[in-house]
């Protein structure tokens, strides 16, 4: 069956022209993202295989944004550079909202600080580390990812921790990580970690808030749940 070019539906329905006229939260996932392709195949039209993309992690744009471009490189109709603007897309809304909400906010519970890393660690396919420095009001200073590593586990240097945390004048740290198998409970390597942490800061008159596990949706809280 031969397929029904864009240039050929009716003028309103095209993804470009329906943003142009109609604004783009009028624009569904796939015709989003078919404007990112720009072009389909001789099979099928940019939105035909935006739409194939998308089922195939049925509808979840996180998923999406976990494919990486050798698996995108898969699809029929997608080459280097349409996978290379697909996860640059991706990326860019990721950065946008954790900065937005960094921007916005005093840390003031850990559903604050798991607004803020949530965007950054949700999707990784391997574990980071990362720390959240803050000044005396619980204003951000800065993001710093501390480490990344495999599947179940990094690396944590605290005295690279600290050092930052003494450069930046920071009063209080919050530490996160991602569990990409997405079980919430730590493990032993992670309660010990924290101790070691909270111990070490406490030298130094920085004091350890939080210690967050994300995963792709929900997070576990070291202080909500009294393990501080």
């Amino acid at each position: 069956m031969k397929k029904l070019p864009i240039t050929s539906w009716l003028h309103e329905e095209r993804p470009r022209e329906k943003l142009l006229a109609k604004g783009i939260e009028s624009l569904t996932d796939s015709e989003l993202l078919a404007i990112l392709l720009g072009s389909g195949s001789r099979e099928e039209s940019a939105v035909t295989l935006a739409h194939k993309i998308l089922r195939s992690v049925n509808g979840n744009l996180g998923e999406l944004a976990r494919l990486s471009i050798e698996k995108l490189l898969e699809f029929k109709g997608i080459g280097e550079a349409k996978a290379i603007s697909i996860v640059t897309a991706l990326e860019l809304g990721k950065r946008r909202q954790s900065q937005d909400a960094a921007n916005r906010m005093t840390i003031g519970s850990s559903k604050d600080a798991f607004a803020v890393m949530q965007p950054i660690l949700a999707d990784k396919l391997h574990e980071e580390f990362w720390v959240l420095y803050l000044n005396n009001s619980n204003k951000i200073l800065s993001k710093f990812q501390l480490s990344k590593g495999g599947l179940t586990a990094t690396l944590v240097d605290t005295r690279i921790l600290l050092k930052r945390a003494l450069e930046l004048s920071a009063v209080a740290i919050i530490i996160c990580h991602n569990h990409p198998s997405g079980k919430l409970q730590p493990s032993r390597a992670d309660i010990e970690l924290t101790k070691k942490i909270n111990e070490a800061s406490k030298t130094l008159d920085i004091k350890l808030l939080d210690h967050i596990i994300v995963t792709e949706k929900t997070y576990f809280s070291f202080a909500d749940e009294n393990q501080l």
